[in-house]
């Protein structure tokens, strides 16, 4: 359930938000926040079916899209397949008329030093990240330009030549910031006409990432509840386009613009210590 009353003027009654990898994480927690708005939710992410290793489906986040007051359509998507990608776009505009925003989400992460990395592995952030991220914004884009409040939101980065971010896992930070720099051509691209922007987590987040890749349980009691990005997003969505555009957003002080001081809430461990997230 949402940890923040977005209050009235969060209002995306009857609004679609396309939202890529909604299946669970951080994904799931904007589509539920959304849908508690009263927008339409286009789940788009690869789990169609249940899977050994991670929590929940395409379908079962639309049942509870539904639960949370939103309308829902779920899509079986690899946004590596730019004609699915199409196609997806399509059957969500033929469902609810339009795409008001669009959320690039899903994401790959391998964290590896270069001579670790397998030139496949390479391939597939790049392909995800990156590459994903433009080609779902640029089928949606159409659309988009039909819309009275157009945005895009991708959760990556902000932009920085920190070498410190590139030395570790050159390959993954090229994808993050590839998409980063999506973010900030895009934003001048369409100026005036649709919102582009960037939000990430100031601390980690309790996903699957974090529990199957990055740090297990440790890791998860010292990060924040996907919830408080779930939130942040209602925030910058339900802004005007014209005066939000070509930021790099964090979680945390987009709700302290919104008059948000109690973070509590947030984390998995209340009072507890907060893991800082990479790139900030």
């Amino acid at each position: 359930m949402a940890l923040r009353d977005p209050g009235g003027a969060a209002d995306l009654t009857a609004k679609t938000v396309f939202v890529t990898g909604a299946s669970r994480g951080i994904g799931l927690a904007i589509a539920l926040a959304v849908a508690r708005c009263g927008a339409n939710v286009v789940i788009a992410a690869k789990t169609a079916a249940p899977h050994p290793k991670l929590p929940g489906t395409i379908h079962d986040a639309a049942r509870q899209v539904e639960e949370a007051g939103g309308r829902a359509l779920a899509v079986a998507l690899d946004i590596r397949d730019d004609s699915a990608v199409e196609g997806a776009v399509a059957a969500a505009v033929e469902r609810f008329g339009g795409i008001d925003a669009c959320v690039n989400n899903a994401g790959a992460i391998f964290l590896a030093p270069t001579l670790d990395t397998p030139v496949k592995r390479f391939d597939l952030v790049h392909q995800v990240n990156a590459r994903g991220a433009f080609v779902v914004t640029r089928a949606c884009l159409p659309h988009l330009l039909k819309s009275a409040n157009p945005h895009v939101l991708s959760i990556c980065p902000p932009l920085s030549l920190e070498p410190r971010w590139y030395a570790p896992h050159l390959a993954y930070t090229l994808s993050k910031m590839g998409m980063s720099l999506g973010v900030l051509g895009l934003a001048e691209e369409f100026r005036g006409r649709v919102a582009v922007n960037a939000l990430w987590p100031r601390t980690t987040i309790d996903t699957a990432a974090v529990r199957n890749l990055l740090g297990g349980e440790p890791l998860a009691r010292q990060s924040r509840l996907p919830a408080i990005m779930g939130d942040a997003a209602v925030a910058i969505l339900t802004r005007a386009h014209a005066g939000c555009t070509g930021r790099f957003l964090l979680d945390e002080e987009v709700l302290r613009d919104e008059g948000v001081t109690d973070f509590e809430p947030y984390a998995v461990t209340p009072g507890g210590p907060l893991q800082t997230d990479l790139f900030v």
